[in-house]
């Protein structure tokens, strides 16, 4: 996924500084009592830049499952959290993954939280035994083949929203001729990939096309001439509806020229659009009025409610939990760790307990805030995620949640 910073996510991007964990073995106290190890658990994605939005998102949630499972007294181990910003890029994730495998006691990382940033930094995460668990890479590459994966996701992966998409577009919206166009990265290009074979199984007309992600869509900015073109040729051509695999950032941008252009159709996109920056970045903001979106949403899509939710919109400064997309995710995937991290022998070295973790993920079941939370070996969660795309739509200047599939 990737985004557009406003105001207030620029103001938490800026507190995103590493915390640097303390040493996981401490010294005993006055009374000849040890006190407990502490441990880190991080966190990689996008806390900086054009693509923050949904980082400051995740970041809320794992910072609140911590401070959660601190408050409970109940673990034999005190957690801290740590940001690596990668600012949701493929190019600069390895650094960010370098970063945490060097950081002190860091046992585990929730993250990557793209799915071009997640394929470059992996690498390093295996040679290293570290097991990452995302809330939202979403990119089926990534599980392809993989078995006791040290990589993943509380969410389901793109083949599984494609698809859904697909079905949406052509039965349910009766769209029997789609433009189908990806922004060139490995997520948005392998969800437009999947909408398309996938629209085509069911009858429709299929065009394809790839315009590569802008390096520069803030806010405001008027639609690039890339785009304007392209929305020429769809006001001519006329498909009934349009996909789009990518990201918000450049959505707005192409909504912007197809309101221009004059376009009626649908249009819809997936989870790398679902952020409320995608409207502030776009001109006019009543062009994405109207746009369809999904997201995969763990087994259920939940949110936090009661008084979770109550300490959620603390550290999120109001911002609910149903408006902060993949919060909650975040959220199950720091408490997948934390469960995986009681099975093993916290005695042992942390590189030890690194490599324990992938094979004490494989084995946690427990029912998160988003549904059933389990891992197959290939990292993928259990079942078959039939039924839990969620579908959004944006009326009023706002994206609502009206279904799913």
């Amino acid at each position: 996924m990737k985004f557009r910073l406003n105001k207030t996510v620029a103001a938490v991007s800026s507190s995103a500084l590493l915390l640097m964990a303390v040493p996981a073995f401490g010294f005993a106290s006055a009374s000849g009592a040890a006190s407990k190890p502490t441990f880190a658990i991080g966190y990689e994605g996008p806390l900086s830049g054009a693509n923050a939005q949904l980082g400051i998102n995740m970041k809320w949630g794992v910072q609140l499952a911590v401070q959660q499972a601190n408050a409970s007294g109940k673990l034999p181990f005190t957690l801290k959290a740590a940001w690596f910003d990668d600012q949701g890029s493929s190019t600069l994730s390895p650094a960010a993954a370098q970063k945490a495998i060097s950081t002190a006691n860091l046992v585990a990382v929730v993250g990557p939280a793209f799915s071009g940033a997640t394929k470059s930094a992996e690498p390093f995460y295996v040679a290293h035994n570290i097991a990452t668990v995302s809330p939202s890479a979403t990119a089926a590459g990534l599980t392809t083949g993989k078995t006791n994966n040290n990589f993943m996701r509380v969410v389901y992966g793109d083949d599984v929203q494609g698809q859904a998409d697909a079905s949406f577009l052509v039965t349910k919206k009766g769209a029997k001729s789609i433009a189908v166009i990806g922004d060139g990265t490995f997520y948005g290009s392998g969800l437009a990939q999947v909408v398309a074979i996938d629209a085509k199984a069911l009858g429709a007309t299929v065009t394809q096309n790839t315009v590569p992600q802008s390096s520069s869509c803030p806010p405001g900015n008027a639609p690039v001439s890339e785009y304007s073109d392209l929305a020429t040729q769809l006001k001519s051509s006329a498909p009934a509806a349009i996909f789009y695999g990518g990201y918000y950032c450049d959505f707005g941008l192409l909504l912007g020229a197809l309101h221009s252009a004059g376009y009626k159709g649908y249009v819809m996109s997936g989870d790398g659009s679902e952020s409320s920056a995608l409207i502030s970045g776009t001109s006019p903001q009543s062009a994405a009025n109207g746009v369809f979106l999904s997201a995969a949403g763990g087994s259920s899509g939940g949110n936090f409610t009661g008084a979770l939710e109550t300490a959620f919109l603390k550290i999120s400064g109001g911002v609910t939990s149903g408006k902060a997309l993949y919060a909650p995710q975040a959220y199950d995937s720091v408490t997948a760790i934390i469960n995986a991290l009681k099975t093993v022998s916290i005695k042992a070295s942390v590189n030890t307990i690194r490599k324990s973790l992938i094979s004490a993920l494989h084995k946690v079941s427990f029912q998160g805030i988003t549904g059933h939370i389990a891992f197959q070996s290939d990292g993928n969660l259990a079942g078959s995620g039939k039924g839990q795309i969620d579908y959004y739509q944006v009326q009023g200047g706002k994206i609502l949640q009206f279904g799913h599939n």
